[in-house]
């Protein structure tokens, strides 16, 4: 795992070996039977999903990052390794994945090399699992350069991970997949990010911009600040029920967990009982002013408040508060958008900004000058049985996803009833300055080879493609 500490004069030298040791080990693992290499892709899972393994490493990372709670952290683990063995048992990541004749074309799977990846506080446990999980099962080395709040959480997951691994024939594990040592400075991470072969980078913009930089490929991930727009076709108490739902788990660290409501003002005040009816707890207009002065301390979110559960947060402004004891999430009302009003960007924490819209054009008007603000090319969802309205999203506003009547923070990353890969990393394309607009998943850990075949030739005349324009238009 690397037992050295890097200084800022020694660190390009150390990064080199760490390299050098990852791409020898890399070299083995490539020559290895897929039989072989899906075992250790299971071992390398089993180790986290083991219930007591899981259990330990979820109360590490609340107690060392201070973001989420226990029971959240737990099945995310859970649901995302699984969701992404799934994925992976229908994908072939090695070899000759596609053979069309009719086209001449073979497509052969290959390794990229050296995965760096950059991964966050905010899920310490499950992103760097998943990058290592995808990067082995596609024949890569991985190098982890996790968050300094992270790396404890990060040191007993590898530790899980090699005693899990030692069951297995005699690899070189330790090089295939390695951390950089603590303390993670941007400097190290910076040359670890040149010297690498590819980057998954998730966590904060400067990450990301920084593995732009760094020359080596990249594939980041935008901010997140969901806008999900209620119209009055929806179904309003199993709406409210998946708001709750997905913002409130793991107190609202997920870049998907909903931002802002803009909820139709036909259905405003039926839509706000069901709410209310879920643990939401609407604030006035007092209390509204004292949370923005604590959420946000000089321009930036209050470490001491984000991911919280509501009821700190809610005792934190009104100690004496009538609903201290049945809040699950906190509500302010808002009309603006812009740097004046802060409630419009994304919260960290399970605090919901909702917004009236007179109609449906509205309601697009603000959920775009919200995104335009803050969340550009992340996504946006809708409770609606409109399927107009639903399109719209899709083909007017600037998002990589329109979630359609599901809880935003499950369904976006992949899950069980949607064809969404599991992920924890979500890019943005060019909206959120991102090389790609999927989920980042194995693919990307892949470069893949063309073999091309002479097929029949279909080279057009210029009648074929110009006969329509020359009888509008004339040669």
């Amino acid at each position: 795992m690397g037992s050295f500490s890097i200084s800022e004069q020694g660190f390009s030298m150390k990064i080199e070996e760490m390299v050098k040791r990852a791409r020898e080990a890399q070299k083995q693992l490539e020559a290895l039977p897929e039989e072989l290499v899906d075992r250790i892709v299971l071992s390398i899972a089993w180790a986290v999903l083991k219930e007591e393994n899981n259990d330990v490493l979820s109360k590490y990372a609340v107690e060392k990052t201070g973001l989420g709670n226990v029971r959240d952290k737990k099945t995310k683990n859970l649901r995302k390794t699984l969701g992404l063995l799934r994925d992976l048992k229908k994908s072939k990541t090695f070899g000759i994945i596609e053979n069309d004749e009719s086209r001449g074309l073979v497509k052969i799977a290959r390794p990229k090399g050296v995965i760096a990846a950059i991964t966050p506080s905010t899920n310490p446990i499950a992103t760097p699992l998943n990058n290592i999980i995808n990067a082995v099962k596609c024949r890569n080395a991985v190098i982890i350069a996790s968050s300094p709040k992270g790396e404890f959480v990060l040191t007993k997951l590898f530790s899980f991970i090699f005693e899990e691994l030692a069951k297995l024939p005699d690899f070189p594990f330790a090089d295939l997949i390695q951390k950089l040592p603590p303390p993670v400075s941007h400097s190290a991470t910076m040359e670890l990010m040149k010297q690498a072969d590819s980057l998954v980078v998730t966590g904060s913009p400067k990450n990301v911009k920084r593995s732009y930089e760094s020359g080596t490929p990249s594939f980041g991930v935008g901010t997140g600040n969901v806008v999900v727009i209620v119209d009055e076709t929806a179904d309003l108490s199993a709406a409210a029920s998946k708001i709750e739902k997905s913002k409130t788990f793991d107190n609202a660290t997920s870049c998907s967990s909903e931002n802002s409501l803009v909820v139709l003002e036909e259905i405003f005040a039926d839509f706000l009982v069901c709410l209310k009816r879920e643990g939401g707890v609407l604030l006035n207009e007092e209390e509204k002013l004292i949370l923005k002065e604590k959420l946000w301390q000089n321009g930036k979110l209050n470490p001491d408040l984000i991911a919280k559960p509501a009821k700190f947060i809610l005792s934190a402004i009104s100690p004496d508060h009538a609903d201290l004891d049945r809040v699950r999430f906190l509500m302010v009302e808002e009309s603006g958008v812009g740097e004046k009003y802060p409630f419009c960007q994304e919260k960290l924490s399970p605090v919901l900004t909702i917004y009236r819209a007179g109609d449906f054009n509205e309601a697009m008007a603000k959920t775009k000058s919200i995104l335009d603000h803050q969340g550009r090319g992340h996504s946006c969802g809708i409770h609606s049985n409109d399927q107009g309205n639903i399109h719209r999203l899709g083909l007017d506003l600037p998002v990589s996803r329109v979630i359609v009547n599901q809880a935003h923070c499950y369904a976006a990353g992949g899950n069980f009833n949607n064809s969404l890969p599991f992920t924890l990393s979500l890019g943005c394309g060019s909206w959120g300055n991102n090389s790609t607009s999927e989920n980042i998943h194995h693919k990307h850990y892949l470069n893949i080879t063309q073999v091309v075949y002479p097929i029949e030739n279909q080279e057009p005349t210029l009648e074929n493609i110009f006969q329509g324009y020359w009888e509008k238009y004339g040669k």
